[in-house]
């Protein structure tokens, strides 16, 4: 006979059902802790398969809003906006054109789903015709140059009726110039998600194929040392006292102790980004018949909310909402 009250009984006793392991189970995943990217291309009529990121399309301005809308039926709240722009130029002139790509996302969406929480990612590197995320001189971008853009961004984006600005640059001062712009305009009850923590991760190849981004060389002059866990830490604080709402870490799986870390020292909600190769090697091992597709996606985000997030950008986002919801 099994001795119950053996020591080493003692954790496996709440472990021997389902109904039991569910009831203390610390870590849940809820649809609304999702947000989704999508990506949408000027000029196309038909979607455009994206071949590194299985299932995910380059959608036509045209079909924005039903997609919209059939994310909003799974339950999904948030999307994250990225425009694939036709008018390119140096310093990516479009995203402060009243009638650019940028703005145009964000009504379509607000008309189809006026509930739906519209997020703009709000960088230079898909609208500027060398892929780098501000304006260059030389062989670098010049910080103050490009906050001067990213405030004329902002404040075309909050006329549109965006519902959060997500900064994803990482220009220094980018957090503090935002608020200022927005509060200057009569803006102020719009939020800030600051991709506060982003690294210069290998992590980020097949985005460049969503955005058809042209990009060559380095962002390392801007993004994070991969290697610096206390300066994530400090960047993200940095942006907290410049008036950050939200702040994110990017990528995700690689950097749970830095989402650990700034959980640890900030009360502010928490969101990270399970980047293009994280969503691309999953796929690919699921083809490759060599992992459970389901089983490890869905492990991967409990892994981010037991680290701290509060929110998911995923690409998986659809997804899992049905996975979710048929449970």
């Amino acid at each position: 006979m099994t001795n119950d009250t053996h020591p080493e009984f003692r954790f496996r006793r709440l472990r021997r059902t389902g109904a039991l392991r569910d009831m203390v189970r610390e870590t849940r995943l809820e649809v609304s802790d999702l947000i989704l990217p999508l990506f949408v291309e000027e000029g196309i009529d038909q979607p455009v398969e994206i071949g590194s990121m299985p299932g995910v399309v380059r959608y036509p301005e045209a079909q924005l809003a039903d997609k919209v809308t059939s994310a909003w039926k799974k339950g999904i709240r948030a999307v994250l906006l990225f425009g694939v722009s036709r008018h390119k130029d140096a310093e990516g002139c479009d995203t402060w054109n009243p009638e650019g790509l940028m703005a145009r996302m964000i009504r379509t969406v607000k008309a189809a789903q006026p509930e739906m929480c519209v997020i703009s990612d709000n960088c230079f590197c898909e609208y500027t015709d060398h892929g780098h995320c501000g304006v260059v001189h030389g062989d670098d971008v010049d910080n103050d140059a490009t906050l001067k853009n990213l405030q004329k961004q902002v404040v075309v984006a909050a006329k549109a009726g965006v519902d959060m600005i997500a900064p994803s640059g990482m220009q220094d001062g980018m957090i503090a110039a935002i608020r200022a712009a927005l509060d200057a305009s009569g803006y102020g009850h719009i939020p800030v998600m600051s991709y506060s923590t982003k690294f210069a991760s290998a992590f980020y190849g097949p985005f460049r194929d969503a955005v058809d981004s042209n990009f060559k060389g380095t962002r390392a002059s801007y993004q994070m040392d991969p290697a610096n866990r206390r300066e994530a830490l400090a960047e993200s604080l940095q942006d907290e006292d410049e008036g950050a709402d939200i702040l994110m870490v990017k990528p995700g799986i690689a950097y749970l102790d830095v989402l650990a870390d700034i959980r640890a020292h900030s009360a502010r909600p928490l969101a990270v980004y399970q980047v293009s190769g994280e969503y691309a090697m999953i796929k690919a091992g699921a083809e490759a018949g060599v992992i459970d597709e389901r089983a490890v996606a869905m492990e991967s985000l409990l892994a981010f909310k037991r680290a701290g997030a509060d929110l998911i950008i995923t690409y998986f986002a659809e997804t899992v909402a049905d996975w979710l919801n048929e449970s």
